[in-house]
């Protein structure tokens, strides 16, 4: 029998993860009785009382799993982290706000049946504000035109990955995984599933500025050279403008040595429009820089705190269970 495994990385979602647990369990129960299950939490240390309810779910069910991170080690390392943990021959990972419809799983496993080892979801259409759609839609257009990897609209990670494609992953031994890139860098021949995106279920969503800004700039400094080409052409452009109008500038100067006073303003607003460009693209290049820095210090992609109904811990040795999750095996 196949065993499917379905990831859901979760940080204070204390109203969604028991209807989600619910929901998957009665998705695989009624729809894919054929297969052996397994439903793995990974949480990015909630500060809302979810890993109480995640304790609660894991001790009534002994299918469903949960790792606790130490801290909170961001919205990349922590799902990708949770995807090298799973035993199945596959994982699906879904967000744990309802944005990625349960209903999707039957999908999924059938195009998987079919021989693809990726099998994605692509947002066709969503109930978040328009004004960040159209923001996002900008975003995936001008990377796609930037990068020298194909890049993924609307793609946001959800979806079901073959145990073939996670081994790919686990070889990599990125401490700044992006797993929307390594899908279209990586990643077998793909089969994508529109869908459209619902609002959260409950709960306020955890994007932020921030965050947005650090998935845009991981992924221009991960996929696309773009940035530094810039900086280059922006400075041979203005170094010759600066030359054009310098001559321009002397030729006047001689001709009309008396009535034409230039005065300082000129030379500030140059000065400041000079300052201005050199700040931009030493912050920019400092992007890269961060990028670089983070892959040689090899930080580890996730530091555990707890794991719950696993039989063997990370690195493979047998681990203890809980009381509640023992009384629950021996009841079962």
């Amino acid at each position: 029998m196949k065993k499917i495994s379905i990831l859901i990385p979760c940080y204070n979602e204390l109203e969604n993860v028991g209807p989600m647990s619910q929901a998957i369990v009665e998705m695989m129960t009624k729809n894919l009785p054929q297969y052996d299950y397994e439903l793995v939490f990974i949480d990015n240390d909630s500060t809302d009382g979810t890993r109480d309810a995640l304790r609660t779910i894991c001790a009534a069910n002994p299918k469903i799993k949960a790792i606790f991170n130490a801290k909170n080690f961001g919205q990349f390392n922590s799902p990708y982290y949770g995807v090298l943990q799973v035993t199945g021959d596959c994982v699906i990972q879904m967000c744990c706000d309802f944005q990625d419809p349960v209903e999707l799983i039957p999908q999924y496993v059938k195009e998987w049946e079919n021989g693809y080892k990726i099998v994605i979801g692509i947002k066709t259409s969503s109930k978040e504000n328009p004004v960040m759609r159209f923001v996002r839609t900008c975003y995936y257009k001008l990377i796609k035109k930037m990068s020298d990897v194909e890049q993924i609209e609307h793609f946001t990670g959800s979806g079901l990955y073959d145990r073939a494609f996670i081994e790919v992953l686990r070889d990599l031994d990125d401490p700044t995984p992006f797993m929307r890139g390594l899908v279209a860098e990586l990643g077998f021949k793909r089969k994508e599933i529109p869908y459209d995106q619902p609002k959260r279920r409950a709960g306020k969503t955890h994007n932020n500025f921030y965050s947005l800004y650090d998935a845009a700039m991981l992924s221009i400094t991960s996929y696309t050279k773009i940035g530094l080409r810039l900086a280059t052409f922006a400075g041979a452009a203005i170094g010759i403008v600066a030359f054009i109008l310098a001559i321009v500038y002397l030729v006047l100067k001689f001709m009309y040595w008396d009535r034409f006073p230039a005065g300082t303003a000129p030379i500030l607003l140059g000065m400041l429009f000079m300052g201005a460009v050199q700040i931009f693209f030493i912050g920019l290049i400092g992007e890269y820089i961060l990028s670089i820095n983070k892959r040689v210090m090899k930080r580890p992609l996730v530091v555990e705190e707890e794991r719950l109904n696993f039989d063997t811990d990370k690195d493979g040795k047998p681990v203890e269970k809980t009381e509640s999750a023992k009384e629950t095996a021996d009841i079962t």
